[in-house]
């Protein structure tokens, strides 16, 4: 769970079990030069998480919560300060002050590649998202 704080981030992955979200977000990114990850559950998160710098994490998996697994990471010392931008179909206060608590940030679904590379942006530089985001 170790990842190289000098470089920009470049592997970016997307924990979601909607199909079309990483066939939608695959292309924009990778042409930022990122290499994109796609997991439909927390296992295969966990198994993917090695080596990841950026994290986009959706709140309701099939083997558990998101909320849950961020916490989780936030416990390791190697995962402490990942990026992370979860995404969401709900919103509400509480679900904003939680996922800020964890020092992540939220968007919520439906949202557009661009939104999502702004986001981004904030969260984790401009540099590393490869530019202004259209």
């Amino acid at each position: 769970m170790t990842r190289a704080p000098a470089r920009p981030p470049r592997h970016l992955l997307v924990v979601d079990d909607e199909p079309h979200i990483g066939l939608l977000l695959r292309p924009e990114f990778e042409s930022r030069g990122f290499r994109v990850s796609v997991a439909r559950s927390l296992a295969g998160a966990r198994a993917a998480i090695g080596d990841v710098d950026v994290l986009l994490l959706d709140l309701h998996l099939p083997d558990g919560s998101g909320l849950d697994f961020l916490r989780e990471l936030r416990r390791h010392a190697g995962t402490r300060d990942l990026p992370v931008l979860v995404l969401t179909g709900e919103g509400g206060d509480q679900l904003v002050e939680d996922t800020r608590a964890l020092g992540a940030g939220l968007l919520t679904k439906p949202f557009s590649p661009s939104k999502l590379a702004a986001r981004l942006t904030a969260l984790v530089g401009e540099a590393a998202v490869g530019g202004e985001a259209p």
